[in-house]
């Protein structure tokens, strides 16, 4: 097929722009995650196959519970709260801080005809909208990069927003402050599920323990590294 003038320089512009390693996903514009088209750009992190088992956990503990209420704390482009709406059957709330990652969130929402309810606010300080005991799941991707780490980071990241990344100086930041302050938002038996990054697991299990979480279990993603983690809140006494 003939190529006008004017594709050959959209091309150039796109290949000399990927040549200074600018991710891919960005140029499109567009990626999918469980099957779900996602408007992604600068401003909001890039959905990723890792992801996909922490939602795997969510949506194995949602099976049989139609309608159960479910937050996404950091959504960030809304991959994992529209997949639980669309395949978990749930009645999801995402709350994402960035303006600019919000506004891929409501996009996207739009894009794929969900019914997930969005909600600007930091995750850190929201919690007190939410009544005691009155959700069945929450789960998070949080920033939990060491922040002295994230230079390394390949090229590709370094596009993405810190916001999305940087966990402070342990990488444990908000796994202690979700935990601290979300834990009582949920029901007897509601379940708290995490993504991880590398060697977190055994950190983050001791954390929810502390309070109070049982029939803790990680899953591994395509690498082999304990990439998600859920527990079982269960309130005695009731």
């Amino acid at each position: 097929m003939p190529v006008a003038d004017e594709q050959k320089r959209q091309i150039n512009s796109i290949t000399e722009k990927r040549l200074t390693r600018y991710p891919l996903q960005y140029l499109l514009g567009k990626w999918s995650f469980m099957g779900f088209p996602l408007f992604v750009g600068e401003g909001v992190l890039i959905p990723r196959d890792d992801t996909e088992v922490c939602t795997g956990l969510c949506i194995d503990y949602l099976k049989g519970k139609s309608g159960a209420k479910a937050v996404d704390l950091c959504s960030g482009s809304g991959a994992i709260a529209i997949a639980l709406e669309k395949l978990g059957n749930a009645d999801v709330t995402a709350i994402e801080l960035s303006s600019e990652a919000f506004n891929f969130l409501k996009k996207n929402i739009d894009l794929n005809d969900s019914k997930v309810k969005a909600i600007k606010g930091d995750v850190l300080l929201c919690h007190g909208d939410f009544p005691d005991s009155s959700l069945d799941l929450i789960v998070s991707n949080p920033p939990y990069i060491k922040n002295g780490d994230l230079s390394a980071l390949q090229p590709e990241v370094q596009f993405e927003p810190k916001t999305a990344l940087d966990g402070g100086e342990s990488g444990y930041d908000f796994y202690e402050a979700i935990i601290l302050s979300w834990s009582r938002k949920l029901k007897s038996g509601g379940a708290l599920v995490f993504e991880l990054g590398e060697n977190q697991a055994e950190r983050v299990t001791e954390l929810m323990k502390k309070r109070g979480f049982e029939n803790i279990r990680t899953e591994l993603d395509f690498g082999g590294c304990e990439r998600a983690i859920i527990g079982i809140r269960q309130i005695t006494g009731l």
